[in-house]
């Protein structure tokens, strides 16, 4: 007997054919005359040629590599060759719909997977050839993009939230019961964007479900959020215990928990529960950091878009000890040399997606285009490579050099000199490259 969510995956897989847009075929592609970021130097390198057999960097060369029929040549000209960007905190399904058609009754499989699908594909098209996802029902798309049935970017999978009781992923509306007393999953349950787990054997069985469908870390709700009902920003969310528990099992199968959480009180017991990745901190204090730096603890944060006059009134007043840390965390954690990561975190705003490359830039009050840059694509890497053995794409990324994965982008200009050229990929990407295959090619 099929399970649902087999199903499930059979009938996005099916529909996923229908949206089908294929790349160039990977082969043997020459970059010639092109200027190298390479992910980690302080400057542009001289004119290069970069060769790609497959799906990796097969050779970079000043002199002229010899090529013979079977391989395609595209012209640089001087333009930038460096890696693709990566964002390593995206909600691929809560990102590309509106909070209205979450609750809508009408609200189906089919829908969700129409829309993320394109937005999959428009965040390829926007440079980001990695990303990995905090949190909802990320597997199907995932699977699509991976048998090449749907342009998107490589997924790393959390799978859904886990969350406790009244916790930040606790999605249910009024009206639905706890499904322990009353033995009905909530919606967002059914949907596969959370778990609500309370107890020990509770959030262990959620773990474990969620690595059984390829996650590659897990994403435990901590704190309080700004997004949710029912929860303050100031409340601290699991015990030690069940933390503890989702960290063994997660590192069981080799690979870590991430948790959302602002606050020190939430933060420190997360990282005495073994805690690798702390998403967000906008409300963190020195004392925090200090401890995170000594256990070599990730901090994975955002500059969050202000509040707009059209956000209910609840969520405005919640986010406001968030908006006014951030200017103070970021400079913090820069001086104090924590490993930094950078993701955008929109959710349930599907206009501000478009905005992904322009929220670089925000980070230029605080790092030099060269740590920038160096962040969206080095160090977020790196990040990635905390899920070990459970990385879906082995391999290295971040960077161009020889025997890295070929996940590039030719830009028209020096982002080292201009970082603003990021933030216009629709004329100044010229060429998108992931994989080895070629997405975008304006030079043909």
């Amino acid at each position: 007997m099929f399970s649902l969510r087999s199903i499930t995956n059979l009938i996005f897989t099916c529909f996923f054919l229908s949206l089908s847009a294929h790349a160039q075929e990977s082969g043997n592609i020459l970059f010639e005359n092109v200027r190298v970021f390479d992910g980690k130097s302080n400057s542009l390198s001289g004119p290069l040629n970069v060769l790609i057999e497959g799906n990796k960097i097969k050779s970079i060369s000043a002199s002229p590599v010899p090529s013979g029929d079977g391989v395609t040549k595209i012209q640089g000209n001087g333009k930038t060759l460096m890696p693709g960007l990566i964002d390593v905190h995206v909600h691929m399904a809560f990102g590309a719909l509106s909070m209205r058609e979450m609750m809508s009754p009408m609200l189906s499989e089919g829908v969700i997977m129409e829309k993320v699908g394109g937005s999959a594909e428009r965040m390829l098209m926007r440079g980001f050839t990695s990303v990995r996802d905090a949190g909802g029902p990320i597997f199907p798309l995932k699977m699509g993009i991976d048998q090449g049935n749907l342009n998107g970017p490589r997924i790393w999978p959390s799978g859904a939230t886990i969350s406790q009781t009244a916790g930040h992923g606790d999605f249910r509306t009024p009206e639905e019961k706890s499904r322990r007393f009353f033995g009905e999953p909530s919606r967002a349950e059914r949907f596969n964007a959370t778990f609500i787990a309370d107890g020990r054997d509770e959030v262990l069985t959620a773990v474990r479900e969620n690595l059984r469908f390829g996650a590659s870390q897990i994403k435990l709700m901590a704190g309080g959020g700004t997004s949710s009902a029912y929860d303050p920003v100031d409340v601290t969310q699991y015990t030690f215990d069940e933390m503890r528990a989702a960290v063994e099992a997660a590192e069981d199968w080799g690979t870590y928990v991430m948790v959302h959480a602002y606050t020190p009180r939430a933060v420190q017991r997360a990282i005495k529960a073994g805690v690798k990745c702390v998403e967000h901190g906008q409300m963190l204090d020195q004392k925090t950091l200090k401890l995170m730096k000594r256990k070599g603890v990730w901090l994975s944060t955002q500059n969050l878009v202000e509040s707009t006059p059209d956000m209910d009134p609840q969520r405005v007043e919640k986010r406001k000890p968030v908006i006014e840390g951030q200017a103070k965390l970021w400079p913090m954690a820069k001086k104090m040399k924590l490993k930094i990561a950078w993701g955008t975190d929109f959710l349930f705003e599907p206009e501000l997606n478009e905005q992904q490359n322009a929220y670089i830039l925000k980070l230029q009050q605080w790092f030099t285009n060269t740590e920038i840059l160096k962040m969206v694509t080095h160090d977020n890497a790196e990040l990635l490579q905390l899920s070990g053995l459970r990385s879906p794409y082995p391999g290295k990324l971040g960077v161009v050099e020889v025997g890295a994965l070929a996940d590039l982008i030719l830009v028209d200009g020096d982002p080292l000199a201009d970082l603003s050229l990021i933030a216009n990929p629709a004329e100044k990407f010229v060429v998108i490259m992931k994989d080895g295959k070629v997405y975008k090619n304006l030079l043909e």
